[in-house]
């Protein structure tokens, strides 16, 4: 007899869950694979009085063959990466489309700016150059706004391309400015750590000022650099380096300790000699005016 002809058995257990567990050890398959039908659900009783057993009807489940279709292959398959990178790849004119966003966007601000924008295609980077009466404004506290205009013409003229675009926004030089002035900066705070060999933490930067820092500091042979805390507020701290010898500072210092214990050791000889000297010579004095006294009595 074939399973799919199979008739349902009865099985008893305490509860249902005993009386289908049953069935599943008599059948040797787990539950899922158990067809099975309740017939009495029972009943515990008080004190074990009136309890009866619960009863179910189990057979196997019939087996379904899966029916395998086919899968018809065209002559030019096209892959899953394929699909996705074609679909991003879009032909735009990055120029056009960063002035027309920044247009709109000084439109909304009320304020006439001069806009430049060269798209290299070798290197994939995007200058945009402003000019204006009010650069002031679009600059900001530390270039703290050019930074957001460059962070979203970013997102625009990288969302239809599939290759990344780096943006770069500047107006009246002040990249070339504010880069010199954090070099400066950073020359002047490793002199500070080195003369007073302690860790100094600078003013919160954005990656590209922070890494400006560290640039200009990398091969300092005194102070090292690294970076501390989370955006927005992360900020790079100056720190002396522990192998590294102050040999002017120390030959100072020590300079000043053998001077010290030389020039004490001197006095006190000085002083000693002295004393010796004086009190010789003060009775050699007395002993000399006795005998003369002596010889002239």
């Amino acid at each position: 007899m074939g399973e799919n002809d199979m008739e349902y058995m009865e099985f008893k257990g305490k509860t249902k869950s005993d009386a289908i567990t049953e069935a599943c050890r008599h059948f040797s398959i787990p539950s899922d694979r158990l067809d099975y039908e309740v017939v009495d659900e029972g009943k515990a009783g008080f004190l074990g009085m009136g309890a009866r057993p619960a009863v179910v009807k189990a057979r196997v489940k019939e087996q379904r063959e899966d029916v395998i279709e086919p899968v018809v292959t065209a002559e030019t398959p096209v892959t899953a990466s394929a699909a996705v990178e074609a679909e991003r790849t879009v032909d735009i004119d990055v120029e056009a489309v960063s002035k027309k966003f920044l247009a709109d966007v000084f439109a909304a601000m009320g304020i006439a700016v001069e806009i430049s924008a060269t798209y290299n295609d070798p290197q994939k980077s995007l200058e945009v150059e402003l000019s204006g009466d009010e650069m002031g404004v679009l600059i900001g506290k530390r270039g703290q706004t050019l930074d957001s205009l460059q962070y979203l013409i970013s997102l625009v003229v990288n969302k239809g391309t599939g290759e990344y675009i780096r943006v770069k926004v500047d107006t009246e030089n002040y990249r070339q400015r504010r880069r010199e002035t954090l070099e400066n900066l950073a020359k002047n705070i490793a002199y500070k750590v080195k003369r007073t060999r302690r860790p100094v933490s600078l003013e919160p930067m954005n990656p590209y000022e922070r890494r400006i820092i560290h640039s200009a500091l990398q091969n300092d042979k005194y102070v090292t650099t690294h970076s501390e805390g989370d955006e927005p507020f992360r900020r790079v701290v100056v720190t002396p380096k522990r192998e590294s010898s102050y040999s002017d500072s120390k030959s100072y210092r020590g300079n000043k300790g053998y001077n010290r214990s030389y020039n004490k050791g001197y006095s006190r000889g000085n002083r000693d000699y002295n004393r010796d000297g004086n009190k010789n010579y003060d009775r050699d004095n007395a002993e000399n005016s006795a005998e003369t006294v002596a010889q002239e009595q």
